[in-house]
């Protein structure tokens, strides 16, 4: 079963979406972020190789290697940089690292 390229674009601007959601409304939970950030990553992938099944290159799915290569790098900084300031602060709460910007 071939599924066409319409359903996949409106799948993945659905979860593009959905993403960005997470990531205003959750503005002040730095884990919620990041999950909408990978959401959209994501979202971008499947448009990526979506548009490569369509066109018969191999393009797309090159690209979307490298975007999970970025992706797994910075899920690893960000969970150590969580850690850390979880530690540091006792709390995921963005509002409460402004003060690091001054330092």
């Amino acid at each position: 079963m071939i599924v066409p390229l319409t359903h996949l674009l409106i799948f993945a601007s659905i979860l593009f979406a959905l993403g960005l959601i997470c990531v205003l409304i959750w503005r002040t939970n730095v884990i919620m972020m990041l999950i909408g950030i990978e959401i959209m990553l994501n979202a971008a992938m499947l448009v990526f190789v979506a548009g490569s099944n369509h066109w018969g290159r191999a393009d797309g799915q090159v690209f979307a290697l490298m975007i999970m290569a970025m992706t797994s790098a910075e899920v690893s900084l960000a969970l150590a940089m969580v850690v850390y300031l979880h530690k540091r602060k006792k709390t995921v709460n963005v509002d409460e690292f402004r003060e690091l910007r001054d330092q």
